[in-house]
């Protein structure tokens, strides 16, 4: 219903605005928009300078000592980019994965973080427009309108100032028009897929302009299958729309207002078991035996060897009280909604000053429940309820002497945050273990039980309580962040073949953190308050405090008692770049570039058992070497990009372990004290005339943790001295062709194929299977046919057409080992009519 609203008001809107603009355009003249009509109709060939904001001023992409690939607004039409993560498969240096909570993973020449958590940042920054949307989630609504995407590799930490160690992908929409153009595409799929788009842009005035976009995606058929019963999963329903005005007030003044929005109510991923984890192994885990019954058969009989195979506990399950263990009464699906501000104000203060203010508000918030135990039990199940807001005001001057251009301002960012889940694990092999112990107390031990000794179990609970205990309890945590950074660039000539590019941004970042894992509904009090005080009894040679309903049950071993964990973050930094540019010839480009970049501490909402599992991890620091060209050959004919690099890496963050005397290994943050990158990354694009355009992009990589000495899985020291950073192929490419060329004198057709392919991917330290990603090569393809004269066009397309098994990522539960299967082959029809 949401989506035919939207589809229908839109396009009313759209029909009904064509009209009146029309009159307008009448009365202005029409030949400025005849004649960008015909323009933008032009096969992407017939322009081969894409103009690009990576240094904050518009500059051909070819001119700038930056490693960038850019995409405007028709490629990614052509590609049918409509999600982030659509991105990677053209740019193969960027991957996406997910955290099993359905955050995005982003990895950029294998600079990357592996968290899991709605509040944590990432490696490689996100920007619309230059704001920051500094939490990956909120990348997580549809894609759509956009002038170009531009993707910087490497630290852009002195323009680019929130988190951007790996590189950032920055997203331009488009703007409005002095002149009137409007366009409306809709989409029949397999899955019963019914998706829509469309804009309308021009004139409200002779000095301000406004554009309206949209976009709305259902598919009403499931595409995850369940193996044990008749019910399926994988439902899309996303829709977004944004709103731009632009106003020129008085000579020199530009104004820019942006609002726009997404909502999300697809249904939530399914995972795939494939094994479990070293302490829950059925044959040689110390907790095997406290498996489900059933669960070690199915996961032998039922291993996945296609995408669409996947299981999930029963609904009836999910939903049942049992005990003070309450369900969770929700559909398997996210509910979230999101909704940005922007403002931007331009003030030419002479010919050559410019005064740039740029304000920027976000806010996000989820409401998910998701099954990722892999298998029909009650394995592991979560409801996420999180909240963001996110606020940052940038203010800078632009500064043109001559031989110099200078930019220099100050940034300042707050943002507040709420991350808190609520999990079932009644079926979870690592509670069956504690209530085992309640009910029995340790085997060999010839003691009493937990439950038999009066002065651990003083409130008198049942063998009942505590076989019913351990199934929820909820994890969260409150943040406040703020960010203040000055910074000044200068880009200077210092011969008419040389530039020199010179940056420095101070950044002073705090973050203050309050959370643990919590008791719900008294659920979580028998095995705490009997079992746990009996274990840390032994191990720390006293008897703990009780907790009470609603109180933390994560324990702190310096203070021996429940409670929150506090910490508070205080760090500073210095990032800062110098690049040489030599124009060899007017065609070749060769720049060097030294730069160095931080990414913020950052702090884990994990299910802490223990106080150290939520302690933080401090800043990172990369400090990144580059060489490279850029060349246009055969009289432009061909563009060759291509750059060599080695990251010399300080205190990386990483999800990892650390070792637990009750659950053999627990999750956490660490810091690898050094590490390093290197490798070679580029790309051609080659014109065969004006109807052929072939485009390939590569990375080779090699990364390696040195001599870090960590935890692994099975809660056992491991030296990873040579590992692979997590979620970085070695190698990874993709070829793009496009064919575009009349057929008749009224008729266009426009071909489309896309390929992507790469490597073995590891996604822990350990780099050994289960936590692999096999070698997989995706295809993608449309067919189009349109008017020439005419803003018509009727296209088919497909995306993975060989329907290749392939999975983003390897996660554990603490008892299943599971795999996030890719998106199985989809197809469909669109029609797109351009006013």
């Amino acid at each position: 219903m949401k989506s035919a609203f939207l589809v229908a008001a839109s396009s009313a809107a759209i029909i009904s605005t064509a009209a009146a603009a029309q009159g307008v355009q009448d009365e202005q003249g029409a030949s400025a928009a005849t004649e960008q009509t015909a323009a933008e109709r032009e096969p992407v060939a017939a322009s081969r300078v894409i103009v690009v904001t990576a240094t904050r001023r518009a500059e051909s992409i070819n001119d700038i000592p930056v490693s960038v690939q850019a995409f405007d607004g028709e490629q990614l039409d052509n590609l049918r980019v409509t999600d982030t993560e659509d991105l990677t498969a053209v740019a193969p240096s960027f991957t996406v994965s997910r955290g099993y909570q359905g955050v995005p993973i982003y990895t950029l020449r294998g600079i990357g973080f592996n968290t899991i958590n709605l509040s944590a940042t990432s490696t490689v920054g996100t920007y619309v427009d230059e704001v920051a949307l500094a939490y990956p989630f909120m990348n997580t609504g549809p894609v759509y309108d956009l002038e170009r995407v531009e993707v910087l590799k490497g630290p852009q930490g002195t323009l680019y100032g929130r988190n951007t160690t790996g590189g950032l992908v920055n997203f331009i929409t488009a703007k409005p028009t002095t002149y009137f153009e409007a366009g409306i595409e809709g989409e029949l799929g397999n899955y019963s897929t019914v998706n829509s788009e469309g804009y309308i842009s021009g004139p409200l005035s002779d000095s301000i302009q406004a554009r309206f976009a949209f976009r709305t995606e259902d598919s009403f058929d499931g595409w995850q299958e369940s193996i044990s019963r008749d019910e399926t999963l994988g439902e899309n329903h996303r829709y977004g729309a944004r709103l731009t005005i632009a106003a020129q007030p008085a000579d020199g003044m530009d104004l820019e207002l942006a609002a726009s929005g997404w909502i999300n109510n697809s249904d939530t991923l399914a995972a795939q078991a494939i094994g479990f984890t070293p302490n829950t192994d059925p044959v040689t885990g110390a907790s095997g035996v406290f498996n489900a019954p059933g669960l070690p058969e199915f996961v032998a009989n039922n291993f996945p060897t296609e995408g669409d195979q996947a299981d999930w506990a029963p609904d009836s399950r999910r939903r049942t009280d049992i005990g003070t263990g309450l369900g969770l009464d929700e559909d398997l699906q996210e509910n979230n909604e999101f909704y940005s501000l922007r403002a931007l104000a331009e003030l030419e203060l002479s010919d050559r000053v410019n005064l740039i203010s740029l304000t920027g508000f976000n806010h996000v918030e989820r409401d998910a429940t998701f099954d990722w135990s892999g298998a029909p039990y009650e394995v592991l199940i979560q409801n996420t309820v999180g909240e963001i807001d996110s606020f940052s005001q940038e203010l800078r001057v632009e500064y043109d002497v001559g031989p110099a251009q200078i930019l220099f301002g100050g940034y300042y960012a707050h943002d507040d945050i709420l991350d808190t889940n609520r999990t079932l694990l009644g079926e979870n092999a690592n509670p069956n273990f504690i209530r085992f112990l309640g009910l029995n107390g340790l085997p060999g031990s010839g003691g009493p039980a937990p439950i038999d000794i009066p002065f651990l179990n003083p409130f008198g609970y049942t063998p009942t309580e505590i076989g019913q205990a351990f199934r929820t309890y909820r994890d969260e945590a409150e943040f406040q962040t703020e960010v203040f950074s000055l910074f000044a660039n200068a880009d200077v000539d210092l011969a008419d073949t040389l530039r020199l590019t010179a940056g420095v941004r101070y950044t002073d970042d705090t973050q203050d953190y309050v959370g643990c894992s919590r008791d719900v509904n008294g659920n979580m009090l028998p095995n705490v308050n009997v079992v746990n005080r009996f274990l840390f009894l032994g191990i720390y040679g006293e008897l703990v405090d009780p907790i009470s309903q609603g109180e933390c049950n994560t324990f702190d071993p310096e203070t021996l008692t429940f409670g929150p964990v506090e910490s508070s973050l205080e760090e500073d930094n210095v990032a800062w770049r110098g690049a040489l540019a030599w124009d060899a010839t007017n065609d070749v480009l060769v720049f060097g570039s030294v730069s160095r970049g931080f990414k913020s501490g950052s702090t884990p909402v994990n299910a802490a058992s223990i106080a150290e599992q939520n302690f933080p991890a401090v800043q990172e620091q990369l400090t990144a070497y580059e060489l490279g060209v850029k060349a246009g050959m055969f009289d432009n004919a061909a563009q060759l990009n291509v750059a060599g690099f080695y990251y010399d890496y300080k205190d990386k963050q990483l999800s990892s372990y650390f070792p637990d005397p009750i659950y053999t290994a627990l999750s956490r943050l660490v810091n690898v004290p050094t590490s390093n990158a290197w490798g070679i990354d580029g790309d051609v694009t080659v014109y065969v005339g004006d109807e052929l355009t072939i485009s390939a992009a590569a990375t080779y990589l090699q990364t390696e943790i040195e001599a870090y000495d960590g935890i692994n899985a099975a809660g056992q020291p491991e030296t990873y001295d040579g590992s692979e950073f997590p979620y970085s192929p070695e190698f990874s490419g993709s070829l793009t062709v496009n064919y575009d060329a009349p057929v008749s004198s009224s008729l266009g057709m426009r071909i489309t194929a896309n390929g992507r392919y790469q490597t073995e991917v590891f996604t822990t330290l350990e780099n050994e299977y289960p936590y692999t990603i096999d070698d997989y090569a995706i295809v993608n393809a449309s067919a189009a046919l349109y008017g020439l004269d005419t803003g018509w066009e009727v296209s088919v397309w497909g995306r993975n057409l060989t329907d290749t098994y392939y999975w983003s990522a390897v996660a554990s539960n603490a008892n299943t080992v599971v795999r996030f299967p890719g998106r199985t082959r989809t197809f469909g029809l669109s029609v797109s009519y351009d006013f």
